[in-house]
């Protein structure tokens, strides 16, 4: 027997198991060889990345939980970024939560197919990106006719806003219907208390606030109400 011929092509040991080896094989491959399982996407916030999904592991010990490590910064991009992951995440699972994380969990709702995603826990998310903008251009003291001429404006908080971004929102309004557990500080300025509370309202989704929390949560106390507040709610989202 010619053993070179039967070597797995993919393997990068290239050993002489083609049939067995799963070392080849892509993270989707994988997961359809050892048995579909329940599945955890974690979607990260500006400046985050995917190995923030490792803190999730410990609260989905039966799922595989799995960091989606995006490059997009506009809506537009996310959407064809974030679509052909999800496809494929959706077809390797038997059923998907998504955790996701301030503009992450507003790109999210764009992108993932609803109907197809049990549940959503959302930390410090921008529910409403027209707002935020509105927002911010009154921090940087700007008016929406300002944008409209001069396209583009620099802040001193470091954001660029835009007009294209803006129409863009306008354009394309997030309609949600998963069952959706936000997570949030009582300070967060990102997205105000009757900001989030009508989008609950309207999507029927509980609301978690930490007293004296902030946009960003990364102490061992805010870390720990995240925790406090999934184990509260895994069982209880139809």
């Amino acid at each position: 027997m010619d053993i070179e011929k039967t070597r797995c092509p993919n393997c990068p040991n290239h050993c002489a198991y083609p049939g067995m080896c799963t070392l080849g094989m892509s993270f989707f491959d994988r997961m359809k060889r050892n048995g579909i399982k329940d599945g955890v996407i974690y979607i990260h916030g500006k400046g985050g990345n995917a190995q923030e999904a490792d803190f999730y592991k410990p609260l989905f010990t039966e799922c595989d939980v799995v960091g989606f490590d995006y490059k997009a910064e506009y809506p537009w991009d996310a959407v064809s970024e974030f679509l052909p992951f999800f496809d494929e995440f959706y077809k390797s699972h038997k059923s998907v939560t998504v955790v996701a994380n301030s503009i992450g969990a507003y790109f999210s709702m764009l992108s993932l197919p609803q109907d197809k995603t049990k549940k959503a826990y959302f930390i410090s998310p921008i529910v409403n990106m027209e707002k935020l903008i509105e927002n911010m251009l009154i921090w940087a003291g700007k008016t929406e006719s300002d944008l409209k001429a001069e396209k583009a404006i620099p802040t001193n908080f470091g954001e660029t806003l835009y007009w294209d971004y803006l129409t863009w929102v306008r354009s394309n309004p997030v309609k949600w219907s998963v069952p959706t557990v936000i997570i949030r500080g009582e300070n967060d300025n990102m997205q105000s208390f009757e900001t989030i509370k009508e989008f609950a309202d309207d999507t029927d989704s509980k609301v978690f606030v930490m007293e004296n929390g902030e946009h960003w949560f990364h102490t061992d106390e805010q870390m720990k109400f995240i925790i406090d507040c999934i184990e509260k709610t895994r069982f209880d989202i139809k």
